[in-house]
């Protein structure tokens, strides 16, 4: 029994440590999406959980409230590209020159004013902490950017009753030199879409708003 509660406690060690190390790539992401450092922690303190879980189960029939189940590494390499044929971006030898920039556009009718700000106001409270004042959402646009911001920048943010989607189009463009945001001002809202010399537009696709009354997907057609 000494050398099973040794086992047990050398177990939950590692699930502090795998804890404390998720923790520290967090804080280094610093909110980054996909990081591959995140991703790798994490899958350390899922399995360090599930194992201690295990051997605890084993040695006294207790459980954690961890409901979680073990991750094959090699499966959690292929969640960011380092499958079974070995692809790691950053040892690749035939990078493309150029950079593929994508580009969208999406315009909105706002069927009730009053409705969209109180979505907005409710989105802007629930964003900032209790102790603090959100402040009123004043008009259209700062409402928008509201969901936008809520949503962390997806357009799927914007799939609310209170916005009548339009149409809108995706651009596909070949460019020289990805975006530089410091060559913009704060204010320049044309500048960082506009075209410059040696782009190439591979293609556009057209977004029509889907009614649930039609029967034909009008997912777009390409260019």
């Amino acid at each position: 029994m000494t050398d099973q509660n040794a086992d047990l406690d050398a177990a939950l060690d590692e699930v502090v440590a795998a804890a404390r190390a998720h923790l520290a790539a967090v804080k280094a992401a610093a909110g980054r999406i996909d990081d591959d450092d995140v991703w790798q922690a994490y899958v350390a303190l899922n399995n360090a959980s599930f194992a201690y879980d295990e051997q605890l189960l084993d040695a006294f029939g207790e459980v954690t409230p961890w409901d979680v189940e073990s991750i094959d590494p090699d499966e959690a390499d292929q969640r960011f590209g380092l499958g079974a044929d070995g692809f790691d971006p950053a040892e690749s030898t035939d990078p493309y020159p150029q950079v593929v920039s994508v580009r969208q556009r999406r315009d909105y009718r706002v069927p009730s004013v009053s409705a969209l700000l109180r979505v907005a106001d409710v989105a802007r409270r629930n964003s900032v902490p209790d102790d603090e004042d959100a402040g009123a959402v004043e008009n259209v646009g700062e409402a928008v950017l509201e969901l936008l911001q809520a949503g962390d920048g997806s357009l799927s943010s914007l799939d609310v009753p209170e916005l009548e989607p339009l149409d809108g189009l995706l651009t596909v463009t070949e460019i020289g030199e990805p975006l530089d945001l410091e060559e913009f001002e704060d204010s320049d809202g044309s500048g960082p879409f506009a075209p410059k010399d040696g782009d190439l537009l591979v293609g556009r696709l057209d977004e029509h708003p889907f009614l649930p009354d039609e029967e034909e997907d009008h997912a777009g057609h390409n260019h």
